[in-house]
Parts: structure tokens; sequence; C-alpha cells
């Protein structure tokens, strides 16, 4: 009896709603105008999905649809294992107001029969779905954000004031590859501000250190060491293989040098930089805003720009603003929020307060302008040094 009754209720929903076969959709997977929604449970996505599918439980579909789909004008294509999921889906999705929805025929098991093209789905470990669950239950990360941190690459340039908060946030948050450029050791000055090392590693290599900590922290994260000074002779190298670039030197040549690496290999870069109680952080994203040079196109004269060794910085400075590269970093990873692409965000410690400046690209700039004078990388000791060699 309840059999005829979901066989009828099945009959009804399939002739309210439109079916497509295999060949039909074949050609739209990676239309940007179509959305493949599989609606199968999570332990038959290990046997793969549909290319770019999102992949939304058939019992979570009317309550998270419309976060995930809010145009009801979007054509949609529901499908599961064998076609009757979906159809009763589609049938939901109308009722939704979804305009353009089609249930596949046969479902994934047709797909992968004819021998279409199909993702293997990654997913998180038990231990990590723990790890992370404060991270999968907000709606702009989910389990598919915290699967795009684990596969993400992280460069840092410095482990020292700014690369410590920025690298243990990175690490703890589940980015799966932290990079350290940094070929100094540790010194007992660090230990005020440089949290990622102890009294115990005095004289270790701050990558070295930088790895023990990290390892202590998250057993998922891949910590690769560059104990090297960056120059240009290995900068192209060294960034090759990374998606974001987070930038906390404290010297101008490697300033200007990352920042033309970043602009020559298309890589966003996290910039921070502090001065006693005061710090400041930004976005430079090649081709959609300017890059260093256009906020700086020459450097300070030395007595303009004293190091920390020389005037002092206060401690906690530099967990603010790693912190608040960290967070930056994270959201470009994740394609999430407005990041700090021209805008300037300006710290006063003392006396508590943010400002915000807005800095636009510079149509004149020698390096990511639309005529670049600037196409290889340049002497930078001598381009930041007080007396220029003439030309």
């Amino acid at each position: 009896m309840a059999e005829n009754r979901f066989a009828k209720l099945l009959q009804k929903a399939k002739g309210e709603i439109t079916e497509v076969t295999v060949d039909q959709i074949e050609k739209k997977v990676g239309d940007p105008k179509v959305t493949f929604v599989d609606v199968r449970e999570p332990d038959e996505w290990e046997g793969g999905i549909i290319p770019n599918a999102l992949t939304l439980p058939r019992g979570f579909l009317e309550l998270k649809i419309e976060e995930e789909v809010p145009e009801k004008d979007r054509e949609v294509i529901v499908y599961c294992a064998g076609g009757t999921r979906s159809a009763l889906a589609a049938k939901a999705l109308q009722e939704l107001g979804y305009k353009k929805v089609s249930s596949l025929v046969g479902g994934f098991t047709a797909w992968k029969r004819a021998g279409k093209k199909f993702d293997m789905k990654k997913w998180l470990t038990q231990e990590q779905a723990v790890r992370y669950s404060r991270h999968t239950m907000l709606p702009e990360v989910g389990e598919e954000g915290q699967m795009k941190l684990l596969d993400s690459k992280v460069l840092l340039i410095g482990a020292g004031g700014l690369g410590s908060p920025a690298g243990l946030y990175l690490a703890a948050a589940g980015v799966g590859t932290v990079g350290f450029v940094d070929f100094d050791v540790v010194d007992k000055s660090n230990l005020q501000r440089q949290i990622l090392h102890t009294e115990d590693r005095v004289g270790q290599p701050k990558t070295e250190s930088a790895k023990k900590t990290i390892a202590g922290i998250n057993s998922d994260v891949q910590v690769v060491e560059h104990r090297e000074k960056i120059t240009s002779e290995n900068a192209t190298t060294i960034l090759k293989g990374y998606d974001v670039i987070v930038n906390g030197c404290d010297n101008f040549p490697t300033r200007y040098l990352v920042n033309d690496a970043c602009v020559f290999m298309n890589k966003p870069m996290v910039d921070g930089s502090i001065f006693r109680f005061e710090g400041q952080v930004t976005v430079y994203q090649p081709r959609r805003g300017p890059c260093y040079r256009c906020l700086y196109p020459e450097p300070p004269p030395p007595e303009m720009a004293p190091s920390c060794a020389e005037a002092g910085v206060l401690g906690v400075l530099t967990g603010i603003i790693g912190s608040l590269q960290a967070l930056e970093a994270i959201k470009l990873l994740l394609t999430i929020g407005d990041p700090l692409i021209g805008r300037l965000l300006m710290y006063d410690a003392l006396n508590q307060k943010f400002r915000e400046m807005k800095v636009r690209r510079d149509p004149q700039c020698p390096v990511c302008s639309e005529i670049p004078t600037i196409t290889d990388f340049v002497d930078y000791e001598w381009f930041c040094s007080s007396e220029k060699k003439p030309s």
C-alpha cells in the first residue's frame, strides 16, 4: 500500500518536471550559467560527482538551496544515484520558485556508465571534522571551504614578528602548506614578539623553530623551510606553487623584490608593516588594485624608516597586525568577504584607533601599469640605497 502511494507520488512528480538525459546535459558541465546539484548522501559522493556539482543532501535541500543558489531563474540540473530522489527534489525546487529545473534520468549511475568525466570528492576525516567544526558551521566556509584551505599553500616572507602570529593562525586554520622564507636564527631579543620561538631554541634557524611549533599545533600542516635569503635569482623558484604571499619582512630591498615578483607571477600579496606603536595592512592583487610601488615609488631614506632594532616596537602590536594578515590571506583563499584590495588599514595602538585610506593604481607605475618599464628583477640593494649609482 505504502509502495503504491510512493509510486503514485513519484509518477506525479515526474509528470510535472523536466527530465533530461546524460547526452542532453553533457555540454552544460562547466557552463557558468548552469548549476548541477547532487542530492545524494555524503557517503555516496565518495564514488565521484559530476564536475563542479554542488553537493547538497536531499534532506537539506529546501533548507540550504536558496543560500547556495539565490537566483531563481538560474538553470538547475538535479541528480541522485538513479533518478528517483532527484525527481522529487526537482519538484520541491519548482515549488520554491525555481523556474528552470530538471532531473537527470538514471542519475550518477547513468553518467558513470556512459563513461563521462567525474571528479573524486575529498572529505574531512572524522578527526578533522572535529578539529575544524567551528569553521565548517560557518556558511561562508563549510566543509568544502575547509577542504580548500587544506589544499592551499601560503608563503610567509619572514618568520619574525609578523610571520609568527600569521603563521600560527594560518596553521591553526588548517592551511595545508605553510612556507617560511628566513635565513636568520632565533635571538633572545626576538622572544618579546616572535611567538613562534622559545627560549630553548635561541641560536636555532627560525624556519626550523617555526616548523617545530606548528607541528605541535596542527599535524595536518606541512611546513616548508626556505632557509635562505630571497633574491632576484631565487624569488621565482621560491614563490612558485604558493597561492598567497604574506609579506612581513622589515627591509625595503626585499619588499620591492617580493612586490615585483608577485606582479610578474600574478600572485596576491598580503602586506603588513609595523613601527613602534603603529601598524598597517593591505592586499596587493595584481590587475585588481595597486601594487607596493604605486604607494611607494621610491624607498624613504634610511633615517626616515628605522628598523625595530633601531626604533623599538610594542610586542603585542605584531600579534594584531600579523593576525589581520592571516585573516586577509584566508579571505583570499576562500574568496569570501571584501579583502583590503585598494584599501590601506592603519592601526594606532596607543589610541586604539583604526583608520582606512583608499589607494589606487598608479597609471604610470613602472611595474603594474598597462605599459610597464620594469619587466624583470632589478638591483634592489642599489635601488634602495641612499646613493644610487648613475644610470
